[in-house]
């Protein structure tokens, strides 16, 4: 018999609720691909159980739900692999977010402390999102010379105003307030109250046992930043951004500039532009069509090789961005992580954008 401890990802039922609990609180419950093939392959059998009513993802630890992909395993393949390794992850990641999206049963996320990246995929899109005072939520991508991937373009898309064009260019990090507001999170529980919680989704229907714990919303920053937020970020170059940021002369507003400029050019432009084409796309398969051409060429750039090393592994936090400067990445430069992969297409949505797996649309059970 295995050893919890030794699990990636722990699945059990309790009464009506079934449990995923990502298992690697070391390593802030980091995804890996077999954490995700688990994960699915759990959500198929549950999905024919009459007797599992209710669907629970949480992290193992205090720190929080995950922290995103392995991000050390996908810079290896970036820099010695083929790339094969990173691409196989992402399509069944990608699958994976989509099916919560969609998936037929309440399935609850909560969202307790750190919840970045691939952690936002595997909460973000489910039908039941909590947050606590301690959640810290984010895609902070462009940090390491990468892009907002696992469905984060979708959603930062549909937040209010700019909002989601500041929080995809910064990475800022968002709490309970913030979450809800721009549509990240749908419920405010305290951390206090979980396991209580818990334990009622394994006893009782999932509205009367989130009835019994949720409590009026904290208050977020962004909501009163949206002056300034919108004028600045509904520029149509990450240049002018930048510009209208310093030129407003509030000082988060030269924070957020100050914050664009050490982040990598290239992930900045391609982050824009995938984020206005988010928007401007139906469903969340076509937004993560879209992510896994955009992530597959960048494995191959030289920022996220080189922004992993110096924000992960080294640790210097002067990563040497190339090009080094906004001025230099070329419109060329951003449209090639665009375009069409021919056979390699991840293909979640079918022609015209229809879904091309059961489910209908993804925003149901919101």
């Amino acid at each position: 018999m295995s050893n919890d401890s030794e699990e990636p990802v722990l699945l059990r039922t309790e009464g009506r609720a079934a449990r995923i609990i990502l298992n690697r609180p070391r390593a802030l419950n980091a995804l890996t691909h077999e954490m995700v093939t688990r994960i699915d392959a759990a959500l198929t059998e549950w999905e024919h159980d009459p007797a599992v009513r209710t669907v629970v993802i949480s992290g193992a630890g205090a720190r929080g739900l995950c922290a995103g992909g392995d991000i050390r395993a996908i810079h290896d393949d970036a820099r010695a692999g083929d790339g094969t390794a990173s691409a196989a992850f992402w399509r069944d990641e990608y699958h994976l977010n989509a099916r919560t999206a969609r998936y037929p049963k309440p399935y609850v996320a909560l969202m307790d402390g750190i919840v970045m990246g691939g952690g936002v995929g595997v909460s973000a899109h489910g039908g039941v999102r909590v947050v606590t005072e301690r959640s810290r939520i984010a895609m902070p991508e462009t940090g390491i010379g990468f892009i907002p991937d696992v469905g984060g373009t979708y959603l930062l898309s549909r937040a209010p105003g700019e909002l989601g064009t500041h929080l995809a260019l910064t990475g800022n990090q968002v709490g309970a307030g913030d979450a809800l507001s721009c549509g990240l999170a749908d419920h405010y529980v305290p951390s206090d109250a979980l396991d209580t919680l818990l334990d009622d989704l394994a006893a009782m229907p999932m509205a009367e046992a989130l009835a019994r714990h949720e409590q009026p919303v904290p208050k977020g920053v962004l909501t009163e930043q949206r002056t300034w937020i919108d004028a600045c970020y509904r520029a149509d170059s990450v240049e002018e951004i930048v510009e209208r940021l310093f030129a407003h002369g509030g000082t988060e507003a030269k924070e957020a500039a100050e914050t664009l400029l050490a982040k990598s050019p290239t992930a900045l432009k391609v982050t824009l532009a995938a984020v206005r084409r988010a928007g401007r796309l139906g469903t969340l398969e076509e937004v993560l069509d879209q992510e896994y051409r955009v992530s597959c060429v960048g494995l191959r750039s030289h920022d996220l090789v080189e922004g992993v090393r110096a924000q992960i592994i080294d640790k210097d936090r002067e990563p040497h961005w190339s090009p080094a400067t906004l001025a230099e990445v070329t419109d060329a430069d951003v449209e090639r992580f665009f375009a069409p992969l021919g056979d390699r297409e991840l293909g979640l949505a079918g022609p015209g954008g229809t879904l091309s797996g059961p489910g209908g649309t993804t925003d149901a059970a919101r």
